[in-house]
């Protein structure tokens, strides 16, 4: 007997059909802006004057958009009881893994920032309000005060890091020659400074604080439409499979 296996139905290959669904888009979206502004935030409170309430305050909503998207991720998931088995290993090899860990670096760093860049009343009102997780918070910042240039670097890294993973995943999905460009992954991280840039706009910012972010969201911008450019020349010029995707 003769087996037959034809993929051009199956829903992992077939352009007509879906990959995923809405939840991973959501986390696309909200990781990459978490990403932004985990590495603005500590150069905006560095480089545009001594920090305003605001800013101090932003720290905590990396944290909770990372929650939220982390929260679409499981949603997506066929076999949500085995979502622990992402951090039984750790390949070198696989997007996926280097996503699975660096989400979870996101929240100690993170949070580590949050609390540092708050200032004394703030931190003491903030602990007062964790009751018993009060000695943490207060462990946590003077620890963060201590290492502040070192998270620093940490939250740029880790961010960076957010960033970029997300479209190095894509970039390796086979099935999609169209996803399958080396610059997919810088693209994504112009978008998600972009995205965190328009994100901390939102909010009341001292007018120093809103130019330099400003600035930096049109540099972001000014990158992605370079990014752009390469990646249609990219699939224009290359194999015959991104050139048939991107007509």
């Amino acid at each position: 007997m003769t087996e037959l296996d034809l993929s051009r139905h199956s829903p992992l290959l077939d352009p007509n059909l879906h990959v995923w669904g809405w939840e991973i888009p959501v986390y696309l979206f909200l990781g990459g802006m978490a990403a932004g502004a985990m590495m603005l935030l500590p150069l905006l409170a560095v480089r545009a004057g001594p920090p305003s309430r605001w800013v101090r305050r932003l720290g905590f909503a990396v944290p909770m958009l990372v929650s939220v998207g982390m929260g679409a991720l499981f949603l997506d998931l066929a076999h949500k009881l085995h979502v622990y088995r992402f951090y039984l290993a750790f390949r070198w090899t696989s997007p996926m893994s280097w996503g699975a860990w660096i989400l979870v670096l996101v929240y100690p760093v993170s949070l580590l920032w949050a609390v540092s860049a708050l200032d004394d009343e703030e931190a003491a009102a903030l602990a007062a309000k964790a009751g018993p997780l009060g000695r943490l918070v207060t462990a946590g910042r003077a620890l963060a005060l201590a290492n502040a240039a070192a998270l620093r670097w940490a939250s740029l890294v880790v961010g960076l890091g957010l960033g970029v993973y997300t479209g190095i995943l894509l970039s390796a999905l086979g099935a999609r020659a169209l996803w399958a460009s080396p610059v997919l992954g810088p693209l994504f991280l112009a978008s998600g400074v972009s995205s965190g840039a328009a994100m901390l706009a939102l909010f009341p910012l001292e007018a120093a604080e809103r130019r330099w972010l400003h600035a930096a969201h049109y540099k972001a911008m000014a990158a992605e439409a370079v990014l752009l450019l390469l990646f249609v020349l990219g699939h224009a010029t290359g194999v015959a499979a991104g050139r048939e995707a991107l007509s």
